[in-house]
């Protein structure tokens, strides 16, 4: 089928085989209509760079391998050397670009859009180890970009002054996926060993995870199963709390996780309260919901609010709270919250976060050359650096 629509060439700091999130979901989406390409972050492999290219749900993943021992900008030059001659190949003109981090706003110098998306999904800045340059580059990437979307309600407040084209798109949900939970799913071999009750978290686990909450949880109550999926990222594991009744299973794929979710009895979303989670709007709450599991949150912004607000998910503050929490939600008739759930979760489809995207984009893309004249703030060309 010929794409009618420019090119999508996304730039993103997120592997594409990591945990399936908003940049899947989204990217999947537009290469129904467009060439989608999402170019990773580089990785180290050999003396030669080289790009390593592949496709899944219609998207082209592009993976840098450059040389040992080169990192940050170094590693980008040699990115963008590479990306040049590939999108001359592929007959890219002018595509839209979607930037994930502004870190990559340099290789816009080789993708030369037709028009710019910057998709903050996260305040990437309040993260363990982040770049120095990080802040100041999104400052120029707010005056390239023609739009710009927040991963939640939160995140739009704080950014909404900051350019003149800001849409707040919190996480989205794929209903029919997740919803096979409540279908009967055979339970996976590495769980269905453990008693009830069970109670689960999927996601990446890192400083945003509240080791010292789940830790005391499962001290105090030796009964419940803790079931956590999901890869361990910038936290040390030693750091982890241990027990007989805490499991750390890996991570799995996102077919796999209705399969899991259809023998837990309560989903849980034990975020510390720090600069990190500030912003944040996970987006395995509506995934949970969809599920027909309980849900306890500690008190995330934009849990809160819908979720916490509309009586779907239940918030609670320090270890007391979420043990009550966890306990009402183990004995409660979940009938009526789950009914309230459903019907929040109606207008909440990825497909149609995408097409409202789309009517967005489609507009700027049809402005009048809104990029036309302005220089960019890169400093890498298809021929490298000077």
């Amino acid at each position: 089928m010929l794409k009618s629509q420019p090119d999508v060439v996304c730039l993103s700091h997120l592997r594409w085989k990591f945990v399936y999130q908003r940049p899947q979901h989204l990217m999947t989406r537009a290469a129904r209509t467009r060439r989608v390409y999402y170019l990773e972050e580089p990785v180290e492999g050999g003396a030669q760079p080289h790009l390593e290219v592949t496709t899944d749900g219609g998207v082209t993943v592009l993976t840098p391998h450059v040389p040992p021992g080169l990192y940050g900008d170094a590693a980008e030059e040699v990115t963008a050397r590479l990306l040049g001659p590939f999108l001359e190949r592929e007959g890219v003109r002018r595509p839209l670009a979607w930037v994930y981090t502004p870190m990559r706003l340099p290789l816009l110098d080789v993708v030369q859009p037709g028009s710019v998306v910057y998709d903050c999904m996260d305040e990437l800045a309040n993260f363990r180890s982040a770049p120095p340059k990080l802040r100041e580059r999104e400052q120029e990437l707010f005056r390239q970009a023609d739009v710009v979307f927040t991963g939640g309600h939160r995140l739009y407040e704080a950014k909404r002054r900051q350019h003149h084209n800001v849409h707040p798109f919190p996480s989205s949900v794929d209903v029919g996926h997740f919803a096979r939970a409540r279908n009967g799913l055979p339970d996976p071999a590495d769980q269905q060993h453990l008693s009830r009750p069970r109670l689960g978290f999927y996601g990446v686990i890192d400083e945003r995870f509240d080791i010292e909450l789940v830790g005391e949880l499962a001290r105090r109550r030796p009964e419940w199963q803790f079931v956590l999926l999901g890869p361990v990222v910038k936290i040390d594991p030693a750091e982890l709390p241990r027990g007989e009744n805490l499991h750390y299973l890996g991570m799995k794929s996102y077919a796999e996780l209705p399969s899991y979710l259809a023998h837990w009895d309560v989903a849980l979303l034990p975020f510390a309260l720090n600069e990190a989670t500030e912003f944040i709007s996970p987006t395995k709450t509506p995934e949970y919901l969809a599920a027909g599991l309980p849900v306890v949150s500690t008190p995330i912004r934009d849990v809160v609010r819908p979720y916490g607000e509309r009586g779907v998910v239940s918030i609670a503050q320090g270890v007391d709270e979420f043990e009550a929490a966890v306990l009402a939600a183990l004995s409660a008739d979940q009938t009526g919250r789950r009914a309230r759930a459903d019907a929040l979760l109606a207008g909440m489809s990825w497909d149609r976060t995408w097409e409202e995207m789309q009517a967005l984009l489609l507009r700027a893309e049809a402005g009048p050359g809104s990029l036309q004249g302005v220089a960019r703030a890169g400093t890498f060309t298809a021929g490298g650096s000077d």
